[in-house]
């Protein structure tokens, strides 16, 4: 090999190893870059959790249900009594149902339930099977004295009605559904990201992404204050290993349940999404179920899944009219 030929190696050998040092920095910089991100994110985010825990607010009562704080709203001093259950992971069941509740309390007693991971209500470590959540409901309605009452529910309590309805017969007057969920429906053995939601969580990415995304309650008619608390509220809890529990046990709980119908003669009001693009089936099970009331009625509304944040009045007004028909 001539000296030429040594040199030219040897300058491609210097270029190359140089070239591969700039992409070594490169990367270095790019994932220090990004430990220091999620190190600035993390530390904001803990210090912001610790701050905002001292500005939420309490609100109703505490009964004791296995040895722990269950969080129960009481509004209202009608004859009649209204046990109002939250969806699946709300964040703030009492706040959540604020405009709700406030036109049906003219009439009625309400009686909001948070239970064990949700709201003001401690966490457990009890596994958040349907049979665990209802009979920790039903043990705080106990504590409260409430032996006869209209059992009301958004989403996920359609399933855990179902299971309550036909568990405490005697006590339930009759089953009223805002979008709720229906025993039988498709799709729920759906595996579920977990552990990336409880890492967006805990890093203090969640917090970011909800920042950057805008005001979710920003067009209802919540005030200021009560959307305030409850974005406090759902930073708290919305991962928190009792929720997390609970959406483990989607699939199971669905399966299990997946039989189960409404007493023939239990009253059946329901108001279903009419405009749901991702269940054609929605209308179509919700008529199923009304079928098996004898007092059974099904009013379609569009809107989103969560039909108590814009049609709270209509809902009221219906369910009023409605009461006002059945024969209890």
């Amino acid at each position: 090999m001539n000296v030429a030929n040594k040199v030219e190696i040897k300058t491609t050998g210097t270029k190359s190893h140089k070239k591969r040092n700039l992409w070594l920095k490169i990367i270095g910089g790019i994932v220090g870059a990004l430990v220091l991100f999620m190190g600035i994110v993390f530390i904001v985010d803990a210090i912001s959790d610790g701050v905002e825990k001292k500005k939420i607010e309490s609100y109703g009562q505490y009964v004791n249900v296995d040895g722990k704080k269950m969080n129960v709203l009481i509004q209202g001093s009608g004859e009649q009594t209204v046990v109002l259950l939250p969806g699946q992971g709300t964040p703030s069941p009492a706040l959540d149902f604020k405009l709700l509740i406030d036109e049906i309390t003219p009439n009625y007693k309400v009686v909001l339930v948070e239970p064990f991971g949700y709201g003001l209500s401690d966490k457990t470590e009890k596994e958040r099977t349907t049979e665990n959540i209802v009979s920790e409901v039903h043990e705080a309605l106990q504590q409260l004295g409430l032996d006869s009452y209209i059992l009301m529910g958004h989403s996920i309590a359609g399933l855990y009605g179902a299971t309550y309805v036909n568990t405490y017969p005697d006590e339930v007057l009759a089953f009223v559904g805002i979008d709720s969920s229906v025993p039988n429906q498709p799709g729920m053995d759906v595996k579920l990201p977990l552990k990336s939601m409880q890492f967006l969580q805990k890093s203090g990415l969640m917090r970011l992404f909800q920042k950057v995304s805008g005001d979710a309650y920003k067009s209802l008619a919540f005030d200021e204050h009560t959307k305030e608390q409850m974005r406090l509220i759902s930073n708290q809890v919305a991962t928190n290993p009792t929720l997390m529990n609970e959406l483990s046990h989607l699939g199971s709980n669905f399966k299990n349940g997946e039989k189960l119908t409404m007493p023939k003669d239990l009253p059946l009001l329901l108001f279903v999404q009419s405009n749901n693009e991702h269940n054609k089936q929605w209308i179509p099970l919700h008529e199923e179920q009304v079928k098996q009331s004898a007092q059974g009625k099904m009013i379609p509304m569009e809107g989103s899944h969560y039909l108590h944040h814009t049609k709270y009045k209509e809902i009221a007004e219906e369910f009023k009219a409605y009461m006002k028909q059945i024969q209890l």
